[in-house]
């Protein structure tokens, strides 16, 4: 008993009031690092390795396997502990990827297990900090603590961040390069090509331009060829997109088809709409650039002018009140 108050108040001493609380909070996450190379090194349970034999056994029997990539995965045994369990939180987040162009069966694992790795890593680096900025000077509790959790907290959100601006950067090149892809599909469809048709020639011209309007594009011929519904393919790709220029453009397409009108001419129609949105847009961003540039007007003009103006006066004034011993 002792020597636990011996280093007690030694960690007292060097850390704060806290000492001994954030000793026992490194050491636990001193101890979940070395144990979690174990963790992930562990022999596979034989009834698991049996039941994937049998697994494969029946693919190759019955044919090609459904599931792409699905080779060894070091992340799979703990997916009960990286994945969501609620279905619709799962579909919800596998959904946002998508969205972001993380399409593979594993990206929500992944996901969630760099917010894991991440917060951690980062939290040790703040205790690695603290440790260091304690050895030096004497920081109070509350900055060591908010020199320690801190990090952790960025770090578990930098994928949440990444994964949100990546999913931005995607529907905003979609939004911008739409209505030309329209004008493409309504050209092919006036030439006499099919809607299929239509969709693989302004895929492979968009390719250059806009990538992820492109690769949706893709998706939707190619599991058209795959025998899928029309309807439902246009609905995923409405569903994968997020945006709802595409969401009214799948509507349109699927009112055509079921009411037996014209989809040239629906296009057409849309495509005229699509790109006097796409000038209003354009508009309403001119329309902003005066508010915007108010302030940086004010503040780069007034103080300049505001010199030259009243500087000779106080200058004259100061000279004055100096001549006469004021």
């Amino acid at each position: 008993m002792q020597i636990l108050d011996t280093v007690s108040q030694k960690l007292t001493e060097m850390l704060g009031p806290f000492g001994p609380l954030m000793a026992l909070g490194m050491l636990g996450v001193l101890l979940i690092l070395l144990v979690l190379p174990a963790l992930l090194n562990k022999d596979e349970d034989p009834l698991e390795k049996l039941k994937s034999s049998n697994q494969a056994n029946q693919d190759r029997t019955q044919g090609t396997r459904l599931r792409v990539g699905g080779g060894k995965d070091k992340l799979e045994k703990y997916s009960d502990f990286l994945e969501p369990q609620n279905q619709e939180e799962f579909s919800s987040a596998k959904l946002k990827l998508v969205q972001a162009g993380y399409r593979s069966k594993n990206a929500v694992r992944v996901y969630h297990f760099s917010q894991f790795a991440l917060g951690l890593g980062f939290l040790v680096l703040g205790a690695g900090y603290a440790i260091f900025d304690s050895s030096t000077g004497e920081p109070t509790a509350q900055s060591m603590m908010i020199s320690i959790l801190l990090p952790g907290m960025v770090g578990y959100m930098l994928p949440k961040y990444w994964v949100k601006r990546r999913q931005d950067e995607r529907q905003e090149q979609m939004v911008n390069g739409f209505p030309d892809s329209l004008d493409m599909m309504l050209v092919c469809v006036e030439a006499g090509q099919s809607l299929d048709q239509a969709i693989i020639r302004v895929a492979h011209e968009l390719e250059s331009g806009f990538p992820a309007l492109a690769e949706e594009y893709k998706i939707v011929s190619h599991e058209m060829k795959a025998g899928k519904d029309k309807t439902q393919v246009l609905r995923d790709m409405s569903e994968r997109a997020g945006v709802p220029d595409i969401a009214s453009f799948v509507t349109v397409l699927i009112q055509s088809q079921q009411f037996g009108t014209s989809i040239a001419e629906a296009l057409r129609v849309f495509s005229a709409e699509m790109r006097d949105k796409r000038v209003m847009r354009a508009e309403e961003k001119a329309n902003t650039l005066p508010t915007k540039m108010t302030l940086a007007t004010m503040m780069l003009t007034l103080p300049p002018l505001l010199i030259i103006l009243i500087g000779p006066s106080v200058y004259e004034i100061s000279v004055t009140l100096s001549d006469s011993g004021l």
